[in-house]
């Protein structure tokens, strides 16, 4: 019993080193690439596992990259590239397609591109098949103050020798929306949109919207033009609103000033008013003051008042009240 246990101890324990032997010594990977004709000796796979590469990934990538005829990339490249936090079968695979498509794509463009975020192998399949982009709605306004609502279609193709540092999607869109903008804004009407909507596509691609970015425009097409609000009666609306508001202050502000300018007066009246009261109610005192300092006799008294009966009666006259006023003034000057 303790005879065959041993046993089992031992075939298992071969078995777990065989499998670490097999690990590290990927005999098997060696021979498929031996077969494939590729070049590479067991010491460098067993390196690689060292250097945390996975070898499977380095030899299918050699293996690819040697039948599609790309002899000229080597394994350090590979290894380098990984290393260095790229995808390496995407960027074979890209290079694979680029060669078949006629597309003239290095090694270093594509490793560029892969590390620097793009997807390469996207990049190429969109450089032999145009991709269409779809613009938001763009709002202009013609020159007779129409607005006007569109939309576009953009065929765009990747450029391959912009991708680094090549603007993207958003940028191509929004020149786009900027030139569909411009040029319906320097339109006469808006009739004249609606009736050659192709002239917006071609004024939009005379400006080379493409420059700089990550893409080259093949095609500009409008696909829909709504009519929206009439903007420039809203603006003359709206100017007219503020002229009457500001007619309605400037007459509001004269109101006022007519309103203080009375009650200035009316104050002045009153004041004068005041003044001559306390005028009337000193003469008496005068008078009184005038006899005992003997400045005023009894005659010139009785001349003050016929003087002041002869007032009133031509008051009372020129108000049609004067047979009250007559008997007495005529008493007064017997």
């Amino acid at each position: 019993m303790d005879f065959e246990f041993g046993w089992i101890v031992i075939v298992v324990a071969s078995i777990i080193g065989l499998m670490i032997l097999l690990y590290f010594i990927p005999v098997g990977l060696w021979f498929t690439a031996l077969l494939s004709g590729v070049k590479i000796s067991l010491l460098q796979l067993i390196l690689m596992r060292w250097r945390k590469v996975p070898p499977t990934v380095i030899v299918r990538s050699m293996i690819e990259s040697h039948k599609a005829g790309l002899a000229y990339i080597k394994r350090d490249e590979l290894e380098a590239h990984y290393l260095a936090g790229g995808r390496v079968e995407q960027v074979v695979h890209a290079l694979v397609s680029s060669m078949k498509a006629n597309i003239d794509l290095t090694f270093n463009m594509a490793t560029a591109i892969d590390l620097a975020g793009r997807d390469v192998l996207e990049a190429v399949r969109m450089s032999v098949n145009p991709q269409v982009i779809n613009t938001p709605p763009v709002t202009a306004v013609a020159k007779d103050g129409i607005q006007l609502i569109a939309k576009a279609r953009v065929t765009v193709r990747a450029n391959i020798k912009q991708l680094v540092g090549g603007a993207g999607e958003e940028t191509v869109l929004a020149r786009v929306g900027e030139g569909i903008v411009s040029s319906i804004g320097s339109s006469k009407s808006h009739k004249e949109v609606l009736e050659n909507p192709d002239n917006i596509s071609r004024m939009v691609l005379e400006k080379g919207l493409d420059a700089g970015t990550a893409f080259e425009i093949l095609s500009i097409d409008v696909a829909d033009i709504d009519i929206g609000k009439n903007i420039g009666a809203v603006l003359q609306m709206d100017q007219a609103n503020a002229d009457k508001n500001i007619a309605q202050a400037k007459a509001e502000e004269r109101r006022a000033m007519a309103v203080a300018l009375e009650q200035e007066m009316k104050a002045k009246s009153q004041e004068a008013r005041a003044n001559v009261i306390q005028a009337e109610v000193e003469i008496p005192l005068a008078m009184a003051e005038a006899f005992r300092s003997g400045n005023l006799g009894i005659m010139d008294y009785y001349k003050f008042k016929n003087i002041e009966a002869d007032t009133s009666m031509r008051d009372s006259i020129s108000k049609g009240t004067g047979s009250k006023s007559g008997g007495g003034t005529d008493k007064a000057k017997k």
